[in-house]
């Protein structure tokens, strides 16, 4: 059991684990986990980090898409954004690479997600581990994070 689906329990926020043999091999988290769970692309959402230098930020968004920094920057009230190195992400979350959750992160961080969640029943995101996405209603993701619906894809 994750810190991810542990919170969900302790909140009582309705969801869903599913889980997949991961394959050590995959060169994209995201659109395996998409693949292995017979979902749609549109459903499964990966978790970044970015930076602007001082503080880190998240940003969730379908895992076909690619992040705009400029956005996200924008989303957060910052000037100038880049990717987080994979070892800060690791530290700054307390999960690993291919299985950061958005949820139960070590600190919480100022979340963004991306607009087109809000549009579905029900999202999956990371569980907290490889081979691991949790469902929940995008409404219940952004309450728990405080997170916002904006567009920060390309």
């Amino acid at each position: 059991m994750t810190p991810a689906i542990k919170l969900l329990q302790k909140q009582k926020i309705a969801h869903q684990v599913k889980e997949y043999e991961h394959d050590a091999n995959a060169t994209s988290f995201g659109l395996e986990a998409a693949e292995k769970l017979g979902l749609s692309t549109h459903e499964v959402f990966k978790t970044l980090l970015a930076t602007d230098g001082k503080a880190f930020f998240v940003a969730i968004l379908p895992v076909d898409c690619r992040l705009n920094l400029k956005k996200l920057a924008a989303a957060v009230g910052v000037k100038k954004l880049q990717m987080a190195n994979p070892d800060d992400a690791e530290r700054i979350t307390g999960y690993i690479v291919g299985g950061i959750s958005p949820l139960a992160q070590k600190k919480r961080l100022k979340t963004a997600i991306h607009k087109t969640a809000a549009t579905l029943a029900m999202m999956y995101v990371s569980g907290g581990k490889r081979g691991c996405d949790i469902g929940l209603a995008p409404e219940d993701l952004a309450k728990v994070l405080s997170a916002d619906f904006v567009d920060i894809v390309e």
